[in-house]
């Protein structure tokens, strides 16, 4: 059984209708634990009402609060609007408990058994949060599945954090509107986005590179295969959550050695599913 860790922030999305458990970090690890891995949240909640019940959620969706620092930071809460077409906008406040993760001895030990990691750009916009992302990626083995969901909000990210943060993965998942900011920051000129796959795949040594695309399909490529799916047709209710059960479903199944197709085909399925339900964690 493999064991995944999600890294970074951890939050309340706060509805018009009410407050769901979020983040894309934890997101990603419930949906790894929904496909037989053992899974791991490592970030930070604050010591308060609503802290304390981000933990009775975790204990009540049996996903480990082991590696949850108990902050004097608030617990973060994001306010989420929904469009027409079920698509998020978020309004994230700072200086919460996750953009104060610390480094220890405890964490440097887990990590350097863990089959796969997950982190993203959002956690890294402030100082602190950002070091130890950094030295916890380090200790990782060379045969760590390193997952950068680049997952860009507001203006919460710069050129040092996305150069650093590829040169320290080995998977790369990114969606339609982050892909030509990357190249951009990156300096990647092909025109064509599988050409720019094909550059990013080429400069920074990835394994696995997933690019989606909302209602117009998905591509995979690695080194030697592709794979482009369509997107699955369902009444979307919400896409909250869409992209990390995707991430989580590909990287379980890549971990795994299955096909390129069929761990293509459980994300596109998943992440339909989420879709069509109520929230990031819907019951499987």
């Amino acid at each position: 059984m493999q064991t995944v860790i999600g890294l970074g922030e951890l939050l309340w999305d706060v509805f018009p209708d009410g407050k769901k458990l979020g983040g894309a970090p934890c997101n990603f690890v419930y949906h790894a634990q929904k496909q037989g891995a053992i899974g791991i949240v490592l970030s930070a909640v604050g010591d308060d009402i609503i802290g304390k019940e981000i933990l009775e959620v975790f204990k009540s969706k049996g996903i480990s609060s082991e590696f949850i620092e108990l902050s004097s930071k608030p617990t973060s809460i994001v306010d989420v609007k929904l469009n027409s077409n079920g698509v998020p906008e978020y309004m994230i406040y700072e200086d919460v408990a996750w953009d104060y993760i610390h480094f220890n001895k405890a964490i440097e030990q887990k990590v350097k058994k863990v089959d796969v990691i997950c982190f993203g750009s959002l956690a890294q916009r402030n100082t602190v949060s950002r070091q130890t992302i950094e030295k916890i990626l380090k200790c990782c083995s060379q045969e760590t599945i390193i997952v950068f969901d680049v997952n860009l909000r507001q203006d919460f990210y710069n050129l040092e954090v996305i150069e650093e943060s590829m040169q320290l993965c080995n998977v790369l998942k990114l969606n339609e509107q982050e892909l030509p900011i990357v190249c951009k920051l990156l300096g990647i000129v092909s025109v064509n986005e599988e050409d720019q796959i094909v550059d990013l795949i080429r400069d920074y040594n990835l394994k696995l590179v997933a690019f989606t695309k909302g209602s117009e399909g998905s591509l995979l490529m690695t080194p030697t295969e592709r794979s482009y799916i369509k997107t699955k047709k369902v009444k979307v209710k919400d896409t909250v959550g869409a992209g990390d059960s995707f991430s989580a479903a590909m990287t379980v199944g890549f971990v795994n050695g299955d096909s390129l197709k069929d761990l293509h085909q459980k994300a596109v399925e998943l992440s339909a599913f989420v879709c069509a339900s109520d929230g990031a964690m819907p019951e499987c």
